[in-house]
């Protein structure tokens, strides 16, 4: 079995971020999300992967390189338009050729991982299965309507679902899907849509299994949602202090502080994952906080957000909370007079000011 990653999209639900960054690149729990997906591929014994990629290619193959340090085979596969997911299954047939594969998305995050769900697949034979999950918006998806066992439709996006059951960013195929997504045509949005040519399948009496999401799934593709999984995922946080902690400053809960880091005079109330190189001084870092690597925080409370590497905050008046802030930014109150606002924002930047 092969594996085909998803890593093209222009992440437009994340800019300004996105503008400087593949949207698969943004950490969470200071790792690329495309890198859990990677990690649960190789952990379900699958070696050759297919990363299909865009305008953020070079970014992407400079991350993954050739695979070697998740143990697995990278093949990068250039798709010239993000014209829909069927439509990279369609541009990766020469890579896939007519073996069964894993279809993942890589701005998912699976906390289950795809092991069981491949050896699912293995025992049964079928042509597909895929994974679903309940969900409060399912306009916002794919959305997969059952009559009994079995998938009857598949619609996506619908503006009126009629089921709350949504296709999870993992999907299995074995060569059938090859003549599915080349029958189907472009969506209302021109796209060839993954539902489509599932639904193909459906309607020609293929097997198509399904199974509901083990643990939490998160489609990180808005900030809310990025927050969201680097929450879920400190959650699970393994404590480890190998930084540098002076005699004034306090640990609370579960803390990981890397090699290289420092901590002077602060709190840390886990839990909280601080990168190496980074500086921490005079500060309250709060639950469900991400600091990437050499950031430095002086004079400030930070918590629930995700800090990427290189930044500097210094000085807040008020805490900073629920928020994502990108690589290389500078946020600080200023001291002088008279007092004011002086910003320097970016295209599509959001700023909140109370």
């Amino acid at each position: 079995m092969k594996a085909l990653v998803l890593s093209g999209g222009r992440g437009t639900r994340l800019r300004p971020i996105t503008h400087t960054r593949a949207k698969q690149l943004i950490p969470v729990a200071n790792q690329p999300v495309l890198f859990y997906g990677l990690k649960a591929i190789a952990e379900a014994g699958i070696k050759q992967v297919g990363i299909v990629v865009g305008d953020t290619a070079e970014e992407i193959k400079q991350a993954v390189g050739d695979g070697e340090k998740f143990g697995l085979q990278v093949t990068y596969i250039y798709q010239q338009e993000p014209l829909g997911l069927a439509h990279a299954v369609l541009v990766s047939k020469k890579f896939l050729g007519s073996e069964p594969f894993v279809m993942y998305l890589g701005d998912n995050l699976l906390k289950s991982g795809v092991r069981k769900l491949v050896e699912q697949f293995n025992r049964e034979k079928a042509n597909s299965r895929i994974l679903l999950a309940k969900v409060k918006n399912p306009s916002q998806f794919g959305v997969a309507e059952l009559k009994g066992d079995k998938v009857v439709r598949l619609v996506e996006k619908p503006k009126k679902p009629k089921s709350d059951l949504a296709l999870v960013g993992v999907y299995i195929f074995d060569k059938n899907i090859h003549q599915a997504v080349a029958a189907i045509k472009p969506s209302a949005r021109g796209e060839l849509e993954i539902t489509d040519a599932i639904q193909w399948l459906i309607d020609q009496g293929k097997k198509v299994c399904w199974q509901v999401v083990d643990g939490w799934w998160k489609d990180t593709g808005k900030v809310e949602d990025l927050l969201e999984a680097n929450r879920m995922i400190l959650d699970e946080l393994e404590e480890k202090i190998e930084g540098k902690l002076d005699s004034e400053s306090k640990i609370e809960f579960r803390v990981r502080i890397e090699k290289g880091a420092v901590i002077k005079r602060s709190r840390i109330r886990g839990p909280v994952i601080i990168g190496p190189g980074t500086v921490i001084e005079d500060s309250y870092i709060g639950p469900f906080t991400s600091i990437s690597e050499n950031c430095l925080i002086r004079s400030a409370e930070i918590e629930h957000s995700i800090i990427m590497a290189e930044s500097k905050i210094e000085n807040l008046s008020q805490r900073l909370s629920d928020s994502l802030i990108g690589r290389n930014a500078v946020i600080r109150c200023s001291k002088q007079k008279p007092g004011a606002f002086r910003l320097i924002i970016g295209d599509r930047s959001e700023v909140d000011l109370v």
